[in-house]
């Protein structure tokens, strides 16, 4: 556990790429292959269910402490995190404990859910009397569920591959599934994934085993720059959840991009029929009424532990298939767009049904063309276009040393809000108010004008301006609401975002997707900001 927090804080302190892989280059050279195994599991971004409840941490941490709740809460809402304030209130360590990572995990922190409080409190004693602040730190991040990735999974496998000699997409290829849960990360998975093999594993070998994603990059130049328009296919930029389908050994496997199973969150896409060794990619979408759904619609079936026959009558969901990774058992991913695309055509043709839908293909003779097409993108119910370069193969991650992927997406939606809430944010940013609730404004006959919260944004201002805005909101805050500041509405912003539909679970009315601050409105004073009228124009309009 040391040597894990030791990473985490290293890793938190810096923003620097070539520092973060030294650090995860020297923990895993360092580490025994069972602690390792666990440490890929969390940088890959898996997440254990909470052990212990807040309310139990909250209540044994000030007792051990002996310090009343009410001096708790204020040194909860001085720092803003549960973790580090339960980790400055306990008293000093009495011993250093050397127990691993792996021995943590699956002896001390895993057993400890739904054990009896006084359990819990036992056990909980003894493990802080043996980790210092920054372990401690750790732990009840581990614990109560609230650990977040300092890393990105490409970092990781970069890493991985630099010591151990494996090509970075055979990493990437044996990570995939890590994160699911439903297998414990071990020292034996730990050595097959760094081990080397004279040649690339087939993934018919691996049960229901996705591959690892290809992802677009952002197309920021005019698209005439990429050439011949016959060079590429375009598509529709589907606003849904990327999944690959995979039927092996007469069994169909769901997954998402987050490597999760949902192949029981949709049962009529888990249902398709597909020759075995075949994999597909595509997105998953709430079809109604011959379109795509708003990702709100999605978001409802999401949600949902159980599945009633209302719902899936109500949103129904289909795959809209656009790759072809797999076919009759054989890994075609090298093998270029031009030709994976006329093998999924004949794959669909032949087992589609109406919840296997094939991506179309858009035809246009011109990029001047193409891009009067993608101006109907919202009426369509879509987020812009994709183009793929008929040349490409089918990469690992965001790269383009396979060919390109590009989305060619609608500039976002933008309206001048209002900030009411903030709230401090994590690691380097754990002082500083840096995650903002916004406004508009809403004319009611009985109330007469008044803000509505209707968005939470956290990204998108320099560090600069962070800290104008947090000085700002310590000058301003009227209310306090645990880590929550109210504050006297004074600054607007421009904010935007891909997505806008109608919601009966936000007290506007409204969801926005993806909201972001792209800068901030010190021309406009409040009154200015835009209103609920403004957003409703949006839905009908474009939703």
């Amino acid at each position: 556990m040391r040597e894990f927090a030791r990473l985490y804080g290293d890793l938190d302190a810096t923003t620097s790429t070539s520092r973060k892989l030294d650090a995860l280059k020297k923990y895993f050279n360092a580490s025994e292959s069972a602690n390792a195994a666990w440490a890929v599991y969390f940088r890959a971004g898996g997440k254990p269910r909470q052990a212990v409840s807040t309310k139990l941490l909250r209540q044994f941490s000030t007792e051990m402490s002996g310090i009343s709740e009410w001096l708790f809460d204020e040194c909860y809402l001085a720092v803003g995190d549960l973790a580090e304030a339960i980790s400055l209130i306990l008293p000093p360590p009495e011993y250093e404990s050397n127990i691993g990572l792996a021995a943590w995990m699956e002896e001390r922190i895993l057993p400890l859910r739904g054990e009896q409080p006084e359990k819990i409190r036992v056990a909980l004693f003894d493990y802080w009397r043996g980790l210092d602040r920054q372990a401690r730190f750790l732990l009840i991040k581990l614990i109560s569920g609230g650990f977040r990735v300092g890393v990105s999974k490409l970092l990781v496998i970069r890493a991985l591959s630099e010591l151990s000699g494996v090509d970075h997409k055979i990493i990437a290829q044996r990570m995939m599934g890590w994160t699911d849960g439903q297998v414990p990360p071990i020292a034996e998975s730990y050595q097959k994934l760094i081990t080397a093999q004279p040649a690339f594993e087939q993934n018919t070998t691996q049960g229901g085993q996705p591959y690892p994603f290809f992802l677009s990059h952002p197309l920021q130049t005019n698209p005439r720059t990429l050439g011949d328009i016959r060079s590429w296919h375009a598509e529709w930029k589907y606003d849904g959840i990327r999944a690959q389908l995979v039927q092996r050994s007469h069994q169909c496997y769901l997954w998402s991009r987050g490597e999760e199973l949902i192949t029981d969150r949709f049962p009529e896409i888990g249902g398709i029929s597909l020759p075995d060794g075949t994999v597909i990619d595509g997105e998953i979408l709430i079809w109604k009424n011959g379109r795509s759904g708003s990702f709100a619609d999605l978001q409802r079936r999401i949600g949902r532990k159980t599945l009633s026959s209302k719902i899936l009558d109500e949103l129904p969901a289909v795959l809209i298939a656009f790759d072809l990774l797999e076919h009759e058992g054989r890994d075609i991913r090298h093998v270029v767009q031009l030709e994976r695309r006329a093998r999924l055509d004949e794959i669909v043709r032949r087992h589609g049904t109406s919840v296997l839908m094939l991506s179309p293909l858009i035809d246009a003779p011109d990029w001047r063309t193409l891009e009067v097409i993608r101006d109907s993108s919202r009426a369509r119910g879509v987020e812009g276009l994709m183009l793929k370069s008929t040349g490409a193969q089918y990469g690992v991650g965001r790269t383009k040393e396979s060919g390109a992927w590009w989305k060619w997406k609608l500039d976002p939606y933008t309206v001048d809000a209002v900030l009411v809430y903030a709230q401090k944010g994590h690691g380097r940013r754990a002082s500083l108010y840096t995650d903002y609730t916004f406004a508009v404004w809403s004319d009611s006959p009985d109330s007469g004008r008044k803000l509505v919260p209707f968005a939470k944004a956290y990204s998108g201002l320099t560090d600069r301006e962070i800290a104008q805005v947090d000085a700002v909101i310590r000058k301003t805050t009227v209310e306090k609401f645990g880590p929550v500041r109210s504050v006297t509405p004074t600054m607007v912003f421009e904010i935007g975002f891909e997505g806008i539909a109608k919601s009966s679970r936000h007290k506007s009315g409204i969801a926005v997707r993806f909201p972001r601050m792209l800068r901030m409105r010190d021309d406009k004073k409040i009154d200015q900001a835009d209103t609920l009228d403004t957003l409703n124009a949006m839905i009908k309009n474009h939703g």
